[in-house]
């Protein structure tokens, strides 16, 4: 495990000031997150889109509290000193300031994480305060907001327009006052995510498929290394093609087992030729 301090918020914001950009990353398992530990992310976020990437659902919606602090607590033994943050799942947090703020604590309580993650705008600036309020640092999110994609007519760019786009800017500011540390703007036009990005004074900007002008940068784990197989999203970058490497890996391991070329000696345990002998006899089996 590497020797790397543990993230703070203020390092992070210290990072936003220095002109420094924050990487972020999306985990949802214990030997992921070493290896995001051991690249020395600064946030790792334990996203609900784990339901489409571990789960094999069609959706994030099906995603319950339970399934998110499992892979949170797995994350966080993983990746001791990133930032981690837990997203907030579908109907988690929407029906009340109550329930949001008790959501929010159990990931904060049994994960160990450093912050959690809501979707919405103006609309959920009172779930907002209220965790933050409660001693929770909170991330927004808006742009495409997965749990609301029906409403928003699929997988598209957001703000494409002027009045949508102003819509997002509104909501944005919403968001800081309510007390957000950051907001996660995804699927959002660049030069829209450029003018949030200099409008804002109390949070940092997180982009992903937003362009480069926010104060850091966020992909799908899965994404980015070919491992989700339904489809590769536009603002994704392959870095490697584990998956078609782990698939070569696969059919080779089918073709040696059903041709008997694995295993080989190197492969199995054996046990000593007086040991076996006495084996025998102890079975009233004959030896010679």
């Amino acid at each position: 495990m590497s020797e790397r301090k543990k993230v703070t918020l203020p390092m992070l914001f210290e990072k936003v000031t220095n002109g420094q950009p924050i990487t972020m990353l999306t985990c949802y398992d214990y030997p992921t997150a070493h290896f995001q530990e051991e690249a020395g992310v600064d946030m790792v976020l334990v996203g609900d889109s784990l339901g489409m990437t571990m789960l094999g659902y069609e959706s994030t919606l099906p995603v319950t509290m339970e399934d998110m602090i499992r892979h949170a607590q797995a994350v966080r033994r993983g990746t001791p000193n990133a930032w981690l943050i837990g997203d907030m799942p579908y109907m988690s947090y929407q029906p009340s300031v109550e329930a949001a703020i008790r959501n929010a604590g159990r990931f904060m309580a049994e994960a160990a994480c450093d912050a959690v993650k809501l979707e919405g705008g103006a609309e959920m600036a009172d779930r907002m305060a209220g965790i933050v309020a409660a001693g929770i640092p909170t991330m927004g999110h808006l742009g495409l907001t997965p749990q609301s994609v029906s409403a928003l007519g699929g997988f598209r760019v957001q703000g494409k327009g002027a009045l949508q786009a102003k819509k997002i800017m509104d909501d944005a500011k919403a968001l800081e006052e309510a007390g957000a540390f950051a907001i996660l703007l995804e699927m959002v036009p660049d030069r829209v995510c450029r003018l949030i990005t200099e409008r804002a004074k109390d949070c940092f900007i997180i982009s992903l498929g937003s362009g480069p002008q926010a104060h850091g940068q966020l992909l799908i784990y899965h994404d980015m290394f070919g491992l989700y197989p339904r489809f590769k999203p536009r603002m994704a970058k392959v870095y490697a093609d584990a998956g078609q490497v782990i698939l070569n890996g696969l059919k080779q391991y089918v073709q040696e087992v059903t041709h008997r070329s694995f295993p080989q000696p190197e492969n199995w345990f054996g046990m000593k030729d007086e040991e076996y002998e006495e084996l025998l006899q102890l079975l009233g089996r004959d030896t010679g």
